[in-house]
């Protein structure tokens, strides 16, 4: 992905230039840098975690084309972890397993299963209305 020159300093420059203060005994202290991370409800936050995510789905893309996902199923298991592996050290994002479930679309219900007893997660269905429609399984 490449972002313009431009378009890169606004994003830093609404992250970066972030001024707060907090209450003491109901006074405002002078105002301080916030030097890491996003405030919450920042409305970039759900924009740069699908932007950091991408780079998960491009490697996630790049093993299944490679078929490490066919045939021996240890090669599999030990391809998606080191994935995640990858994807923790290059983002800097931790997937938290015991959070995690696993959710297949058009996947066979044998794979996503052996995929989430290799991960140690939950296989989770994704079932919802849409315009009164049954979307998922």
């Amino acid at each position: 992905m490449s972002f313009p020159i431009l378009w890169r300093k606004w994003i830093k420059e609404c992250i970066c230039t972030t001024l707060a203060s907090v209450l003491v005994n109901g006074n405002p202290t002078d105002e301080f840098p916030l030097e890491r991370g996003l405030r919450q409800g920042d409305p970039l936050s759900p924009f740069l975690f699908l932007l950091a995510t991408e780079g998960l789905n491009v490697l996630m893309q790049a093993i299944v084309e490679n078929q490490f996902f066919s045939g021996n199923q240890k090669l599999g298991d030990r391809a998606l972890r080191a994935i995640l592996v990858l994807f923790e050290t290059m983002s800097g994002l931790k997937v938290n397993i015991l959070k995690s479930m696993l959710v297949g679309v058009n996947i066979a219900d044998s794979w996503l299963r052996a995929a989430a007893t290799a991960l140690h997660c939950k296989v989770g269905k994704m079932s919802f209305l849409y315009l009164g429609l049954p979307i998922g399984g």
